[in-house]
């Protein structure tokens, strides 16, 4: 049912949402982008300190406030009740349309084993997954490596690669929302670090930049791109609001 669904239509209701969402900041509700900062920032202090009881209670009102502050905008309306809308008349129509099966005949099959060969795939799993909540590490025994490819809410992210072996072009991609990224890097290992952050902080080696507003970094190890034979670790990540740390181990 949803192969039914255009992509071209699903793209038209994230731009109506996007351009309602435009019109509601600069016309109707003009405070909504600080109010919403400042609820992220009750949340991300809230999170910093859950351990206490004031912790506790700043995270939880900020993170209800902003649910609640989300679902009364228009454009969150719109194309909530729009997904509905599209979800019941693709399913009134194929409840309408029953599928026919068409049994294949011989020739048909080894005509279409001839056009097409399936691939072999081999699915593997993943060091980290996605997750809105939660702190996320490497384990501390060696590991089997595979590339980092996550985005997460809340929670620190540590990947440590002093504990596997890395192929020549490891790659670590994390977009984040609150929360703290630190990475662990072996001597041998060339890097490339291109992070963007809207609130937060810098530590990179020797590097360090301790205010971080709506800025982007882009930093590389002298070698990197040489071909010295050493691996060369590219990483990508963007947070909204929490700090990246990047060290030799």
């Amino acid at each position: 049912m949803f192969s039914r669904i255009s992509v071209n239509t699903v793209n038209w209701i994230l731009i109506t949402g996007a351009l309602l969402l435009v019109a509601e900041i600069l016309f109707f509700n003009t405070g909504l982008v600080f109010s919403l900062l400042f609820l992220g920032f009750l949340t991300y202090m809230g999170w910093k300190n859950f351990r206490h009881a004031v912790g506790k209670i700043f995270f939880f009102i900020g993170l209800i406030s902003v649910f609640f502050t989300v679902v009364n905008m228009m454009a969150v309306r719109f194309v909530v009740v729009a997904a509905i809308i599209l979800f019941a008349v693709n399913y009134r129509r194929s409840s309408r349309e029953p599928e026919y099966i068409k049994p294949k005949t011989s020739e048909t099959a080894v005509s279409t084993t001839e056009e097409v060969r399936e691939e072999p795939l081999i699915r593997k799993e993943p060091l980290f997954r996605n997750r809105f909540f939660g702190r996320q590490e490497t384990d501390e025994v060696p590991y089997r490596w595979q590339d980092v490819n996550i985005h997460s809410g809340f929670g620190d992210k540590i990947i440590d690669l002093s504990n596997t072996v890395l192929p020549d072009h490891p790659v670590i991609s994390v977009r984040h929302f609150i929360g703290n990224i630190k990475i662990y890097v072996p001597y041998e290992v060339e890097v490339s670090l291109h992070h963007s952050s809207v609130f937060g902080r810098a530590a990179v080696f020797q590097k360090k930049h301790d205010s971080l507003v709506n800025q982007t970094l882009l930093y590389e190890t002298e070698n990197y791109g040489r071909e010295t034979g050493n691996p060369e670790l590219k990483i990508v990540t963007s947070v909204f609001s929490g700090d990246i740390e990047v060290k030799r181990i």
